[in-house]
């Protein structure tokens, strides 16, 4: 059996990103898809002690629809502001002093990057790694597909021999289910949570807020809060451990 999961990137995505990825034998950074204005592709949400803040990225898009997201630039400077913002937001938390110096090293080797993508993927990557993840992580240039959306998945699904897709539940509203049933590729619908709590800043709990609050929060022990509470479904109960 061989589960994959193609999904766009994210700048430091939250918990469920993760445990998505954790249920993966291959995750495909699927950035030849649309960047989204407003999307998670180019900022997230921490905790800070005036509420919840989105930490955004500055971008430049081209004046056309549907600009892959693999294409999208940075707007200037962005790491420095980003990391003194992280600071304010979590010097207090339990685990800061043990985790910041590697993440501000990351944030420090990035500050220069220009592409966002390759951002998105320097985080998605260092904290997969940190969470002990064992999924294979690779872009979707390295493999071969062509055609509309749903043919593109088929064929990225096949390019790895995947006998199953995992999707998150949003992508109902177009994902066509029966074609990749038809190539042998099994659909199956990502269910998030629930997540358990830790002690978090800065008021009530907050589950939807970037991954380095939990890494913050809880140190060695953040990959056991990427997994939900209870079984959820039948990928959770068919799950491959990572």
């Amino acid at each position: 059996m061989m589960r994959v999961a193609i999904v766009q990137s994210a700048y430091i995505p939250w918990k469920g990103f993760f445990d998505l990825i954790r249920r993966c034998d291959v995750y495909v950074i699927y950035d030849t898809a649309a960047f989204s204005k407003g999307h998670w592709h180019n900022r997230n949400r921490v905790k800070r002690p005036e509420g919840d803040s989105w930490l955004t990225i500055p971008v430049i898009t081209a004046d056309k629809l549907g600009q892959p997201l693999e294409e999208v630039t940075v707007a200037g400077s962005w790491a420095d502001r980003h990391w003194c913002l992280l600071q304010e937001a979590y010097e207090d938390a339990t685990f800061f002093s043990a985790e910041s110096r590697s993440i501000c090293k990351l944030y420090q080797a990035l500050a220069s990057e220009r592409l966002l993508t390759k951002i998105n993927e320097g985080f998605i990557r260092w904290l997969s790694r940190r969470l002990c993840l064992k999924t294979h992580i690779i872009r979707d240039r390295e493999l071969k597909f062509s055609g509309d959306r749903n043919e593109r998945l088929v064929d990225l699904c096949k390019s790895l021999n995947a006998t199953r897709y995992l999707s998150g539940p949003s992508a109902k509203t177009y994902l066509d289910a029966a074609m990749l049933e038809r190539a042998g590729i099994t659909v199956e619908w990502m269910q998030y949570g629930p997540y358990p709590v830790y002690p978090q800043p800065h008021g009530d709990f907050e589950h939807n807020v970037s991954m380095l609050d939990t890494l913050f929060c809880t140190g060695p022990g953040a990959h056991r809060f990427i997994r939900p509470i209870a079984k959820q479904s039948h990928v959770e109960q068919d799950n491959i451990e990572k």
